[in-house]
């Protein structure tokens, strides 16, 4: 029993999401290979062999696999797939753009956003915006697996010494072409990766509000800056910073939510963080539910000072 872990990477590095892959690979038993399928992916490849827990590192180096072309990342995998009892991809925005296609080439049932390995064929996955967990079988004789990074922690980056072996996949598909990329650039932390993350909700009113009351406190916490989709949707912040179900999923040390009313879908995407604190002038507000520490207070007067006392 062998598992297969797609890694994702920039081709000189290994992105943290892998490694928590890596964790929930090593949870089924058996060994661990990892895919580093890139061009010019040496040095991703090299980082790959140092995760701890990793007993071979399968490196792809081809134009086609340049920006991780969902079409031609599939393929490879799928000439792969016969080796293996497990692949698993992070569920992230690449992981899901890739895995449905290599389930469906192989005809199983993608087992998605999985928590926790109960057996190697029995996972658990939350359901209904995480209110319910779902325990899943397959019978399958490949599981196609995303793994919610959340849900596992992540595998240490450096002690392992595997074999890097050299693969060849198929030819480009030519069904698909990158075209260019527009990267926002940002001096803080990434939402999913940061240790601290403040979010603003609706309550603030504006933009202008928004950026005014919530990046000082980012600023004095080193933090990244997420938003309720209430907030999103009105325009107050950018749809890259959206914390919650249809956003992204959170699990930092700290996640301070102002102005936050709690809907359903928010608790979906942070409720795993490790302290959460609630700044809401309604007493009867949602968040309150989840927050280990609630502030019942205007969040234009409580937010900075905070940052004051800070």
């Amino acid at each position: 029993m062998t598992a297969l872990v797609i890694a994702e990477h920039d081709n000189a590095s290994i992105k943290g999401a892998t490694l928590n892959a890596v964790t929930a690979a090593k949870a089924i038993g058996g060994d661990v290979h990892v895919l580093v399928a890139g061009h010019n992916a040496g040095a991703a490849a090299q980082a790959a062999a140092q995760i701890a827990g990793v007993s071979k590192v399968l490196h792809a180096d081809s134009d086609a696999y340049a920006h991780g072309l969902a079409e031609n990342v599939a393929a490879l995998v799928e000439s792969l797939a016969g080796n293996y009892s497990h692949i698993l991809f992070p569920a992230t925005a690449s992981g899901k753009n890739i895995a449905p296609r290599v389930a469906a080439k192989l005809d199983v049932a993608q087992i998605s956003d999985i928590t926790k390995v109960d057996s190697p064929d029995t996972f658990e996955r939350p359901i209904y915006a995480g209110n319910a967990i779902a325990t899943v079988q397959s019978s399958d004789g490949v599981k196609v697996i995303t793994v919610r990074t959340t849900g596992f922690d992540a595998a240490a980056a450096t002690g392992g010494s595997a074999a890097v072996e050299t693969v060849q996949g198929p030819a480009a598909s030519g069904k698909s072409t990158f075209v260019g990329a527009e990267i926002a650039k940002n001096d803080r932390p990434e939402l999913t990766a940061a240790k601290v993350v403040v979010s603003g909700g609706r309550a603030l009113g504006s933009a202008e509000k928004f950026q005014e009351v919530m990046t000082p406190l980012a600023d004095k916490l080193g933090a990244a800056i997420g938003a309720s989709r209430a907030a999103v949707d009105a325009g107050y912040a950018p749809n890259d910073l959206q914390v919650g179900q249809t956003g992204k999923i959170v699990a930092p040390q700290l996640y301070i939510a102002a102005g936050i009313s709690g809907a359903i879908q928010h608790l979906a995407g942070m409720k795993d963080s490790k302290v959460i604190v609630a700044i809401n002038k309604d007493p009867e507000a949602p968040i309150f539910s989840v927050a280990d520490y609630g502030l019942e207070a205007d969040l234009f007067t409580a937010v900075p000072e905070l940052v004051k006392a800070l």
